[in-house]
């Protein structure tokens, strides 16, 4: 049994599946909606029927989901099949879900007789079909030197960092970081726009200087643009804000940028913009600035 599994072919496992199937892993896959598994059944991987027919064909499962909710529906984690499926199997656990979640997960599929490893990647869609995401492990110590092969054709770095749910938590922690730093740029390139300064100025002056980055560097030129294709959506982004501020409220931590960007992106997928790309933030600032205009039209 040399297969290994992968469940979730969405934006991001569509392309972390293509890169190990490239790289010559006989892979078994399984989506909710077939028709995303056909670019991979033409580079030669399987189409299972069925999450059951993943387990049976595969000892390493890979799972790639949205949210905890359909981790659970998936595994039929509430029904008696769950620890069936789950004997004897490794669980891959590289979407992002709260830590309490993974932990609590790590613990049923241990006492199931199954093992358990988390590996959340830091990237996009771009990093994802590039294979250059950063990965982050944690649980199992006999399973975690054996994933690095198995994971390499998907992230370019993997960093140990310890026992569930060490590496949500540092996932998160990076999250963190972007969120707030994409956030502040977005507000820049308003402020610069509403004082009528010219955008590709802006840009160039941007990109040559010491805050300059990959990230900084592909979300300016989609704001020039007004390009908001998805790379990772409002939506994951605003579902990514709220598993922050919740780890830092239960661990009571003060987080007033994360929250103030939690509301930005609240703001941007009630103006209708969920499904853009989260550089579509600033479409929140623009609504503030024009509720705050109507407002004092004179000022």
């Amino acid at each position: 049994m040399n297969k290994v599994g992968f469940i979730g072919i969405g934006v991001m496992g569509q392309a972390m599946a293509q890169n190990l199937v490239d790289a010559g892993v006989d892979l078994v896959v399984w989506n909710r909606s077939p028709a995303r598994c056909e670019p991979l059944l033409q580079r030669g991987a399987t189409v299972a029927k069925s999450v059951r027919e993943v387990f049976d064909l595969a000892e390493l499962v890979i799972l790639m989901l949205a949210s905890s909710e359909a981790m659970d529906e998936v595994l039929e984690r509430d029904q008696p099949g769950f620890a069936e499926m789950v004997r004897n199997r490794t669980l891959v656990h590289m979407g992002t879900t709260s830590p309490g979640y993974s932990a609590a997960l790590a613990s049923d599929v241990r006492r199931a007789g199954g093992l358990y490893v988390e590996c959340p990647v830091s990237g996009s869609r771009k990093p994802a079909e590039a294979g250059q995401l950063v990965g982050m492990l944690a649980g199992d110590h006999e399973k975690v030197p054996d994933l690095r092969n198995t994971l390499a054709p998907m992230c370019h770095q993997l960093f140990v960092c310890g026992e569930v749910p060490s590496a949500l938590l540092m996932k998160l922690s990076v999250n963190l970081f972007l969120i707030t730093m994409v956030t502040g740029l977005c507000e820049a390139f308003h402020f610069a726009g509403r004082h009528h300064l010219d955008k590709h100025l802006f840009q160039a002056i941007l990109d040559a200087g010491p805050m300059a980055s990959s990230v900084s560097k592909i979300k300016l030129t989609k704001l020039v643009a007004e390009d908001f294709s998805v790379q990772a959506s409002i939506v994951d982004v605003l579902k990514n804000s709220r598993l922050v501020a919740e780890a830092a409220r239960d661990a009571r931590i003060a987080s007033p940028l994360l929250d103030e960007c939690l509301a930005l992106f609240g703001d941007t997928a009630t103006l209708g913009y969920g499904g853009l790309d989260m550089a579509a933030v600033v479409k929140a600032f623009e609504a503030r600035t024009g509720s705050r205009q109507a407002a004092c039209p004179g000022a």
